[in-house]
């Protein structure tokens, strides 16, 4: 626990600086990756946008986590947005089909990379009564540019190009790596890399005390995948030339609701809010599904964006409180592996469901909505263990 009781230090600005230079450069391509990939011939492969970009983040969480445990946090950071800032730069050189699958398949390393070190750092520098309040304001960086990203991606893209999107989304991440370079390690007795250290034994890949809160976001980030891969092509459908918009309706409710959410948490405990942020989202998302109006359209973004930010810093602060200190890293790894796992089956099984059909999106959105409530039931009837932790 960090000894003092100051939260908003040089170092943790710092951290949330980064996070938002990262979060805006991966995002901002986004919205519209879809037409890019269809002008490419790809249209049968959308659900691989988002779904191999999850594959690799959720199989190299296990190195991450471990590495950040070994050689240190800040490390790990900086090569998880390193790989931001190549794969951003070669998708104007890669213009086929399998080329740009295969650096979406690369370009998910940087967020297996980069949150899982970032996390963990934050729980090491911030006081043990404010962690929910910590993780909050860090999801809030992260946030804040996704929100204004997508938005700018799409500008540049229609009034300039869409390599100036992917040129601008590479110097964003170098941007976040500068400011990398200014933080302290935080990990003590860290040891020099060395081959063996990406060698992985099979109690190496989860932590055990991270399997309940990798469960929950699992079931409540299905949503995720489902809103990155359908709501591009629904933006189309409703007449909105910009597809980022919608993302940034979501985020800025996100934002809002990250802002309180996390100092609930600190109060009245994680559970609680995790149960009422899965009830609300199963109910917001469905939103979606009957959309027929632009208007209608954002109101369920705002509303889904309300209440999936609402668990976001409850689950990242109620794993770290199960976690032993000494393996953070690890816990952290094994929250976002499931998190990894739930965008990435939202991506895929929305993309199979919906088949390019509009009539098809009530039932997208109801197999959403289901996973959310699933989260509920597992907490309320099948997870045992309800200790508070701080």
């Amino acid at each position: 626990m960090n000894p003092t009781q100051q939260l908003y230090t040089p170092q943790f600005l710092l951290l949330c600086a980064s996070y938002f230079f990262f979060a805006a450069s991966f995002t901002m391509i986004i919205p519209e990756l879809p037409a890019y990939l269809t002008s490419l011939g790809g249209e049968d492969y959308k659900g691989g946008i988002i779904g191999l970009f999850t594959l690799t983040a959720g199989i190299s969480r296990p190195f991450s986590g471990k590495l950040s445990d070994t050689i240190g946090r800040v490390p790990v950071m900086i090569v998880g947005t390193l790989v931001c800032v190549v794969c951003s730069f070669l998708y104007p050189f890669l213009t086929t089909v399998y080329g740009f699958l295969f650096l979406r398949l690369l370009h998910g390393f940087s967020t297996g990379f980069k949150p899982t070190a970032s996390s963990a750092y934050v729980a090491d520098i911030v006081p043990i009564d404010r962690r929910g309040e910590a993780m909050g304001m860090a999801g809030v960086s992260m946030n804040v540019g996704a929100m204004i990203a997508p938005v700018f991606g799409s500008f540049i893209a229609i009034e300039y190009s869409i390599n100036a999107m992917f040129y601008t989304s590479s110097g964003m991440a170098l941007f976040s790596v500068v400011i990398l370079l200014g933080l302290k390690e935080t990990l003590e007795n860290k040891q020099p890399f060395h081959p063996r250290i990406l060698i992985i034994k099979k109690n190496e890949i989860f932590e055990e005390s991270a399997i309940a809160p990798a469960i929950l976001v699992a079931l409540l980030y299905f949503s995720y995948g489902v809103l990155l891969t359908i709501t591009p092509d629904q933006s189309l459908y409703l007449g909105i030339e910009n597809k980022g918009y919608v993302l940034g309706v979501f985020t800025i409710f996100s934002i809002i609701s990250r802002l309180i959410a996390g100092r609930v948490s600190d109060r009245y405990g994680r559970l609680i809010v995790i149960k009422v942020s899965g009830i609300f989202s199963g109910i917001a998302i469905l939103l979606f599904g009957y959309a027929e109006t632009v208007t209608f359209f954002y109101f369920a973004a705002a509303m889904t964006g309300l209440a999936l930010g609402i668990s976001s810093p409850a689950v990242m602060a109620w794993t770290v409180d199960r976690a032993p200190d000494k393996y953070r890293g690890r816990a952290m790894a094994t929250m976002y592996i499931a998190l990894e796992l739930g965008i990435g089956l939202g991506a895929v099984i929305s993309s199979y469901i919906f088949s390019n059909q509009h009539e098809n999106l009530p039932t997208v959105y109801w197999v959403t909505g289901g996973c959310a409530w699933a989260g509920v039931f597992y907490l309320q009837f099948i997870f045992r263990d309800k200790t508070q932790i701080y």
